[in-house]
């Protein structure tokens, strides 16, 4: 019975967030975050492997700022350095690595338009993240306003935003959970509910930046995730492939996560299908959790993979920060 009630409280959390009353406003401030660390496998602690990946480190993460936690989407930068952004709009920075930090420890809202002020909180709804190492630019996009905003290196401002009716066609809360930004320049949103008529996840190709009204028309491709599974975040290994995290509830294992990879071909023709391979699978013995946020970084030339869950900010959950080598690609 604690199962099935612990399975119809997630699934209710990951419906729209209900707009009775303003949460307390998160103001800029130093983050002092407690990790704990995991071993990968409950059943046996010495166990380094997860499919294709070797296990380098994991943590539990927690922090006495209440606005910390629900993370959705992160970026990883040299040494540790871990950005992470919430669901409700909420910036975290912290230091997960040896070394001294390159910068404080902070939390901070996402800055807003002027326009956009008088939007109900609900309704800033962050689900991706990507960002262009030349430039220091980032961009958002927001499952809610189903919209895809750019900011100025640092986050210092908004400097453009754009929503697209082919994301308008896509469920308000099955929208984009996954940006990514390929070293071409060119941007993948990845719908999680938006679907084909052939059962694949709908994904949208842009030429260019998907925040500016100059960008043409995005191409219509297709996702396949490994069954039963669907996607909450992307991220670019190299040119020729995509990594993907992906998602599943069930009432046996609750909350179950595969890292995916794909193979993209040189050219991404209208309706090309993006066929995931599972590289691991993360369901128990083995940590599991609501894995939502992907990053790559690399060390010593090899690509390492992170990942993280968002807690709903339930005492239930966990914010779990996991790390990984991948093997076999440089």
């Amino acid at each position: 019975m604690l199962r099935i009630l612990i399975v119809l409280a997630l699934a209710i959390l990951l419906l729209p967030p209900a707009p009775p009353s303003k949460p307390a406003a998160i103001r800029p401030a130093d983050l002092l975050v407690r990790a704990q660390p995991l071993a990968l496998s409950s059943a046996d602690p010495a166990l380094r492997r997860a499919g294709a990946l070797t296990y380098l480190g994991g943590w539990s993460l927690e922090s006495d700022n209440p606005g910390f936690g629900g993370i959705s989407s992160m970026l990883v930068g040299e040494g540790g350095q871990v950005l992470a952004l919430s669901d409700s709009g909420i910036l975290m920075g912290f230091h997960m690595g040896a070394g001294e930090p390159r910068r404080r420890p902070f939390i901070a809202p996402l800055p807003i338009r002027p326009q956009d002020r008088d939007r109900p909180w609900w309704q800033w709804d962050s689900e991706s993240l990507t960002h262009d190492p030349a430039t220091d630019r980032y961009w958002v996009g927001f499952e809610m306003l189903q919209a895809i905003c750019r900011y100025s290196p640092g986050f210092a401002r908004v400097e453009a935003c754009r929503t697209w009716p082919e994301i308008v066609a896509w469920p308000e809360t099955g929208s984009i959970e996954s940006l990514a930004r390929l070293p071409d320049g060119r941007f993948l949103a990845i719908g999680e509910m938006g679907m084909t008529s052939d059962g694949r996840h709908e994904v949208l190709l842009f030429s260019g930046d998907p925040a500016e009204k100059s960008t043409p028309d995005p191409v219509h491709l297709r996702y396949a995730p490994p069954q039963g599974f669907r996607p909450t975040d992307a991220v670019a290994l190299d040119a020729r492939h995509l990594l993907v995290l992906n998602r599943r509830l069930t009432m046996k294992d609750l909350f179950t996560a595969t890292v995916a990879i794909v193979d993209l071909p040189e050219r991404l023709e209208p309706g090309a299908l993006l066929r995931a391979r599972t590289l691991a699978l993360l369901a128990p013995p083995l940590l599991a959790d609501n894995f939502e946020g992907l990053a790559v970084t690399r060390e010593g030339g090899r690509p390492v993979v992170w990942i993280v869950s968002d807690d709903n900010h339930e005492f239930f959950q966990r914010t779990l920060l996991l790390k990984f080598a991948l093997p076999g690609y440089s």
